[in-house]
């Protein structure tokens, strides 16, 4: 009870007024009730989450956001200087957290029996929290429905310059829709880059955020997002396609950090987001897929079975990294 009431008083003070020049952390927990997450999700996925997990745990979460990138590199320089400072990882794609497996500490949660096979790390280095397929989109008054239906029509020319398309030396879902295009087309992976990059022609979008909205504009016709990204923003000028050759549904994940000061109240967290309660949460509320073999998707979606996930090795995916930046670079005449 009073662990409630010190996070109840918190709120209150970080809401209200008087919170202004009042150190708030002098009414947080002692040590042992405390936990710090790093996480690249935005507030409208974690937000209610960790609420949740305070009241109903009374740990205290201090919360850090980022890019998965940014706060990976800051969780590896951490470890070089042995004083980290988070103790989770909540967030970042399976692959990029791969990358970065030395920083991690093996883990295996409650029921993680029941999670599907995908983006399983064999070490317990990572635990998959949602599944995210890529998708296709379109805007529906520049394009005719049944023009554009896969992986292929990236590469062809009557699409060229009106394509949305994230850069993915920053955006992890563009790095993942390149590696998925490589699976999905036959050819050499590197000469598949290079007729991609000419066929931006130098329109690479800054952001993956903005890969939606210049679709819906009419700024550009046709782009490659997230299924999640895609329905949160469904609209009569965005058409959705689940690309004829198949996709991936590449997971994000959570992270154990090595030498967590605040470990168990990190398993206890890993635990809670991979319960039925969030995991229910996520298909109702947040547009995402259950990594839970017995929580399903809505019914109008299709199931993963219908999509045809294609095998994506995270480790693949990790490892090519540093060299499909350098050529991507290359190819866009930019100077690493």
């Amino acid at each position: 009870m009073k662990r409630l009431l010190c996070l109840a008083l918190m709120a209150l003070l970080l809401l209200s007024g008087c919170a202004q020049g009042t150190d708030v952390s002098a009414f947080a927990p002692g040590e042992e009730e405390r936990l710090v997450i790093y996480t690249s999700h935005k507030d409208e996925v974690y937000g209610p989450i960790i609420k949740e997990f305070q009241q109903r745990t009374g740990i205290w979460v201090e919360v850090v956001t980022g890019g998965s990138g940014e706060l990976l590199e800051r969780i590896a320089m951490e470890a070089e200087g042995g004083q980290p400072a988070c103790d989770l990882m909540f967030g970042g794609g399976v692959e990029s957290l791969a990358a970065y497996e030395d920083c991690f500490e093996p883990c295996t949660p409650e029921g993680v029996e029941n999670l599907r096979g995908v983006g399983l790390s064999e070490e317990g280095l990572w635990t998959p929290f949602s599944s995210l397929p890529l998708v296709l989109i379109y805007n529906t008054r520049l394009v005719s429905e049944g023009e554009l239906t896969g992986w292929a029509d990236l590469l062809d020319p009557r699409w060229k310059g009106r394509i949305a398309f994230a850069d993915p030396t920053v955006s992890g879902s563009s790095y993942t829709a390149a590696l998925t295009l490589f699976s999905c087309i036959e050819g050499d992976d590197w000469d598949i880059l290079a007729a991609l990059v000419d066929n931006l022609d130098g329109g690479a979008l800054p952001d993956s955020g903005d890969v939606v909205e210049s679709v819906r504009s009419g700024s550009r016709y046709i782009g490659v997002t997230l299924e999640e990204t895609a329905l949160k923003q469904r609209s009569p000028e965005l058409g959705i396609v689940y690309p004829a050759e198949g996709t991936s549904a590449v997971p994000d994940g959570c992270a154990l950090i090595k030498g967590a000061k605040h470990a168990e109240n990190a398993r206890a967290f890993l635990d809670f987001v991979l319960g039925r309660d969030v995991q229910e949460l996520l298909v109702s509320d947040l547009h995402r897929r259950s990594v839970r073999t017995d929580v399903h998707a809505p019914e109008d979606l299709p199931s993963e079975a219908e999509l045809g996930i294609i095998d994506y090795d995270v480790h693949w995916a990790g490892a090519l990294k540093e060299e499909f930046i350098r050529r991507w670079t290359e190819l866009c005449g930019v100077t690493a």
